[in-house]
């Protein structure tokens, strides 16, 4: 009889070096956002957003769905990151989108020779088996909070607070997108934890970087009039 898996084991395994190149530490704000309009995550049309307001445009970091997507989002937080050469220890995702982003961004850290532990929160906490508010590793040094957008700064507000209860120190906080939008006062929400908190915002592109990308491409004039629009009815101080 003859090995049962001897057929699978002649298919070799290999990510699609066009897709997922994870020689390459340099971050580039032109291919992110390529790249989140490709996966359709960020996408022009009518939207109302949480504060009620008609947005001309849309990000939904939960659109990012199959392994390369995950893969490739998690490349490029990394590129930031280590851009960035913000100082820290381990990295901290928000539930629930934080908690893909925190492992996925670990695990192209480690692809460029920076291995680091993660964790996340739960959204309630546990009183049996393991117990606790966090699930991965133990909450300790400098932490690095990774997240997609920050609204209200609820999110992150939270985490912060996590992360102090465990005798760490935030460090710094990394999305994809600043909308650079203001909140109730003149401020946006990151303007607001960046006051309050002291912290670092990376940002893998800003509202100011989505409008520079438009206007180098006619096709999408009406798109860069639109968000053009909204920038300056809604626009952060």
């Amino acid at each position: 009889m003859g090995r049962p898996f001897l057929t699978a084991e002649r298919i070799p395994f290999k990510f699609n070096e066009t897709i997922l190149n994870m020689t390459s530490q340099i971050f580039s704000k032109v291919e992110f956002i390529e790249f989140t309009l490709k996966a359709n995550v960020l996408r022009f049309g009518d939207f109302t957003t949480k504060a009620g307001r008609q947005s001309p445009y849309f990000f939904n970091a939960g659109l990012f769905t199959d392994g390369v997507a995950i893969a490739k989002l998690g490349q490029f937080y990394a590129q930031a990151i280590l851009n960035a050469n913000i100082e820290f220890d381990m990295l901290y995702g928000p539930a629930y989108k934080g908690i893909t982003l925190s492992a996925s961004t670990a695990i192209a850290l480690a692809g460029f020779n920076r291995n680091v532990p993660f964790a996340f929160n739960r959204k309630e906490l546990k009183d049996h088996g393991e117990g606790g508010l966090t699930i991965g590793a133990p909450v300790s040094g400098k932490v690095l909070i990774v997240d997609d957008v920050i609204s209200a700064g609820t999110s992150v507000r939270e985490s912060i607070e996590v992360i102090e209860a465990t005798g760490a120190t935030p460090c710094g906080i990394v999305i994809s997108l600043d909308r650079q939008e203001r909140g109730t006062g003149a401020e946006s929400a990151i303007q607001q934890i960046q006051r309050d908190f002291g912290l670092p915002v990376i940002n893998l592109f800003c509202l100011d970087d989505l409008v520079d990308y438009l206007s180098q491409k006619p096709e999408m004039a009406n798109n860069l009039s639109r968000v053009c629009k909204y920038r300056e009815e809604y626009g952060a101080a």
